[in-house]
């Protein structure tokens, strides 16, 4: 256990340190999201303007996205790129060797990522609270033991999911159209467009049957307090479940897949 946690700080340092020394290509991303976080919550004040939809205020609507971009920032992995990327160009290989587990290798990895693009964000994040402060007024954040609990589990589902999701890459060579599908569910499902409140029964009840909307969705409602405890136990529950379904899947995938891995290069 102590080797396994010296491999850990030690791929985490190595990371990190990578991370900081390409701010530029951080930031570039981070903007990317900083544009859905300036646009949403304006088109959706002006909706509501006239009164609440479906229980969300002009306050709730800013306070809702502005939470979701800061956990989302930490949450969403997009490593499936990588993975499929390495593979086709045989640095898959040099992974295989190593004295670590790939799994474990490619969660330090995304998890120094992300702590690095939070850090990039937060003053940009900042500086949204300075602008939208006039709907801030008397909101407030729940950080009880549940939002904790369920960001860090959002993150991991997310990082599971897209790990099992890049082990397609083993037995495709251009597997780059799958992951672009994987993208329109996942926004609509997520939470990350709006919230899965605004959407008609039908899609809600669709939303609970896929894993998007336990990695931001349903953090980001348990962090402004429209999830209570007895349905934050619950959705954690279901974290949990499809954490275990999707490692399952991961290594299921992975034993098969390295069966047609050849590892030639481009």
């Amino acid at each position: 256990m102590n080797r396994m946690f010296r491999q850990w700080r030690a791929l985490f340092s190595i990371y990190f340190q990578d991370g900081i020394a390409y701010k530029a290509s951080g930031l570039i991303w981070v903007l990317t999201d900083v544009a859905t976080a300036v646009t949403m919550p304006l088109v959706w004040a002006a909706a509501s303007a006239g009164g609440a939809i479906q229980g969300f205020d002009q306050r709730a609507f800013v306070l809702y996205y502005l939470t979701m971009l800061l956990i989302s920032c930490f949450v969403t992995c997009h490593y499936m790129w990588e993975i499929a990327w390495e593979i086709k160009e045989g640095i898959f290989s040099t992974y295989l060797v190593r004295p670590i587990g790939y799994m474990q290798l490619m969660f330090v990895r995304n998890f120094a990522w992300r702590i690095v693009r939070t850090m990039i964000f937060l003053p940009l994040f900042l500086l949204l609270i300075w602008a939208y402060g006039g709907y801030l007024g008397g909101q407030s954040l729940y950080l009880g033991w549940e939002t904790w609990v369920a960001i860090l589990l959002g993150h991991t589902l997310s990082f599971s999911f897209v790990m099992a999701l890049g082990m397609l890459a083993l037995f495709v060579q251009e597997a780059t159209a799958i992951f672009e599908l994987y993208y329109v569910p996942m926004l609509f499902l997520s939470g990350q467009l709006f919230p899965i409140a605004l959407l008609p029964d039908w899609a809600r009840n669709l939303a609970a049957l896929f894993p998007f909307y336990y990695t931001t969705g349903f953090p980001t409602e348990v962090a402004i307090g429209r999830i209570g405890s007895t349905d934050a136990l619950q959705g954690i529950g279901l974290q949990v479940a499809w954490i275990g379904g999707s490692l399952v899947l991961q290594r299921v995938l992975w034993a098969h897949g390295l069966r047609h891995y050849t590892g030639v290069g481009m």
